[in-house]
């Protein structure tokens, strides 16, 4: 028998990627790509009914989300609601954030030529970065505005600041 010869490699083979688990990272990203193409759909064919997609019918809406150490704080822009329209749903990780709204006028007038409604529904779900409590939950709406603080199970330590000198 003979031996097999041993070939060496020419180049270090480097990982073109992190080790981290490929869940934990990019779902904002992709969260805010779907957002962006459902809005550029809903502006590219406003007026062709039987093109648009049954997804397109619910928007979502722009929210910001602030870690506080011992909280999440979210502000969500949710305009035409009443606070008896939206839901909100938390799990110790996610939260899910829905609103629907309808307006119609009675008219006694039976000749009009027009009549028009208003709808309007939004839906969002995301994830947190840390557990947080959902029974300690507090949300508002004022002037549009959803703000929404979620205390975490574990709160954050703040991190200690050194002033530096610049020479």
């Amino acid at each position: 028998m003979s031996n097999p010869k041993k070939i060496k490699p020419s180049h270090k083979i480097v990982p073109s990627h992190s080790m981290e688990p490929s869940f934990r990272t990019g779902w904002p990203e992709l969260d805010r790509v779907f957002d962006v193409l459902s809005r550029d759909f809903d502006r590219a064919f406003p007026t062709f009914p039987l093109v648009r997609s049954p997804f397109t019918s619910i928007s979502s809406f722009p929210y910001d989300m602030v870690d506080e150490g011992d909280k999440f704080v979210i502000k969500a822009e949710m305009p035409g609601v009443n606070k008896e329209d939206i839901k909100l749903n938390l799990t110790e990780n996610n939260i899910e954030i829905s609103a629907e709204h309808r307006e119609a006028e009675e008219e006694t007038k039976k000749n009009y030529l027009r009549r028009e409604r208003r709808e309007i529904s939004y839906q969002r779900s995301f994830p947190f970065p840390e557990r947080v409590d959902p029974s300690k939950t507090k949300a508002k709406l004022e002037n549009g505005i959803l703000n929404i603080e979620v205390p975490k199970v574990t709160p954050t330590p703040q991190p200690k600041s050194t002033s530096v000198p610049v020479e």
